[in-house]
């Protein structure tokens, strides 16, 4: 099945945001929203604990405030088709918000604004992912059906820098929280790839061992070489590429496609 397919199934109805807490009676759900369409991707705010952003099927984005019973707070439609991915900066001094389309463009918003600030084309296919630098204030790569990672910077409406990171799908990347030139792509090709932006011909390493696309792919947040991916195999899996052996575990408690993971800024050992 292609991964058209699969994300157009997965996008069929009504999407539901769940904010969730972890405490001593295990998980509990806070709070829930309803929206009429798939909701694909999630970001928090940087600056309000209380406020997220989703985008969905519908091409549009939701800001919503966990303090409300209803919601969304404001909805920002300019996508012409699914928004797939959304990201809120995490550099000082800024509070902008980057999302991808199906439509393949991504756009640049301030949350205060009822409107996006700029609008980068160049993909030639879907994009799948968008992700801020932790680094480099108003520098985002984006991962797309094109096969390509590539590299904007807010300040100029062109692409920054090309990378043909797979021959297939790139589903996701992201960028190494202890080095800002350092990001990596995970793809239909069932492998993981890492880049440093000085030097783009070749990646720095390989990661193999996934059975089927990588949906999700993320950098610890506590070590520079440690990362972890999740796949249409169903299972996740650790990596060291420092390592001669780099895979560190392979997790199978999932029954079905692993679509998304992300690992905890307080927790080490919490993904």
């Amino acid at each position: 099945i292609s991964c058209d397919v699969l994300f157009h199934f997965a996008g069929l109805g009504c999407g539901t945001l769940a904010v969730l807490e972890q405490n001593e009676a295990g998980i509990v759900l806070l709070r829930s929203f309803d929206w009429n369409d798939g909701l694909f991707d999630v970001t928090w705010s940087e600056s309000n604990e209380n406020m997220l952003i989703t985008c969905s099927g519908d091409g549009s984005l939701q800001i919503w405030d966990m303090t409300k019973t209803k919601g969304p707070l404001q909805v920002y439609k300019e996508h012409t088709l699914e928004a797939y991915s959304v990201d809120w900066s995490q550099t000082r001094g800024e509070q902008l918000v980057v999302s991808g389309s199906w439509d393949q463009t991504a756009k640049l918003w301030d949350p205060a604004m009822g409107k996006s600030l700029c609008t980068f084309k160049g993909h030639e296919a879907v994009i799948y992912s968008t992700i801020w630098s932790p680094h480099i204030p108003g520098c985002f790569a984006s991962a797309s059906g094109d096969q390509t990672l590539r590299i904007w910077d807010v300040k100029t409406p062109g692409v920054k820098l090309v990378i043909p990171a797979h021959q297939a799908e790139v589903l996701s990347c992201d960028w190494c929280k202890y080095d800002e030139n350092l990001l990596v792509t995970g793809a239909v090709d069932c492998s993981l790839k890492g880049w440093d932006l000085r030097n783009i011909r070749q990646p720095v390493f390989v990661l193999l061992g996934h059975t089927y696309a990588i949906r999700r792919v993320k950098f610890s947040p506590f070590h520079a070489t440690i990362l972890a991916s999740c796949s249409y195999d169903f299972t996740v899996r650790f990596w060291d590429f420092s390592k001669p052996n780099p895979l560190l575990e392979t997790v199978e408690h999932h029954t079905e496609f692993t679509c998304g993971l992300d690992l905890s800024l307080h927790n080490r050992g919490q993904v």
